[in-house]
C-alpha cells in the first residue's frame, strides 16, 4: 500500500463563507483553521496548500465566553526595549478591530512558517455582511448545524 500524496496540480479550492453572528470565537476559529489547513478534506496533505478559500462576515458580532472579553490580553513587542503592548478583545472591538480578533485567533491555530502564512491569505473578514467575493459562488457553511454550542 502506497501512501498518498496530493500534488500541487491536483489541488481543487472552493471557496466558503462563515456567519460569524452570535458565533463563538474560538469554535469559529477551529472550524476556520481546519478549512483554510485543508483538515477537512480526505485528500489532506500537510506539506501543501490544500485548504479552501474562506470569508467571514459579521466580524463585529463575534462573541466571547464568560469574562474573557475583559480578562483576556493580548501581548506584542516592538522591538525596543521596554516595547511590550497590550490589549484585551473589548478594546479591539471598540477600535472597530474585531477583524484583528478573528485572524489572531486563526492565525495562532495555523503553523507559523511560510506555509502558514499563505494558508491564512487564503481568510477574509469583513465586519459587516458585505464583501466583494460574490462572482467565486461561496458556498455557505452553517456552524449552528455542526454543534448547538458553536453558537451563543
Amino acid at each position: 500500500m502506497k501512501t498518498f500524496s496530493l500534488k500541487k496540480n491536483d489541488i481543487n479550492k472552493k471557496w466558503m463563507i462563515i456567519d460569524a453572528k452570535n458565533a463563538v470565537l474560538g469554535r469559529l476559529a477551529v472550524i476556520s483553521a481546519n478549512i483554510l489547513r485543508g483538515k477537512n478534506k480526505p485528500e489532506y496533505t500537510p506539506n501543501q496548500d490544500c485548504g479552501d478559500n474562506l470569508i467571514i462576515i459579521n466580524s463585529d458580532l463575534v462573541q466571547l465566553k464568560g469574562k474573557k472579553a475583559q480578562n483576556k490580553v493580548y501581548y506584542r513587542h516592538t522591538g525596543f526595549p521596554g516595547g511590550i503592548k497590550e490589549t484585551t478583545p473589548e478594546k479591539l472591538k471598540e477600535k472597530n478591530k474585531s477583524d484583528e480578533l478573528i485572524k489572531l485567533a486563526i492565525k495562532r491555530m495555523i503553523p507559523s512558517g511560510p506555509l502558514g502564512k499563505l494558508q491564512l491569505s487564503n481568510c477574509k473578514i469583513y465586519r459587516d455582511s458585505n464583501h466583494k467575493h460574490e462572482a467565486q459562488n461561496p458556498v455557505k457553511l452553517d456552524i449552528s448545524s455542526l454543534s448547538r454550542k458553536n453558537i451563543i
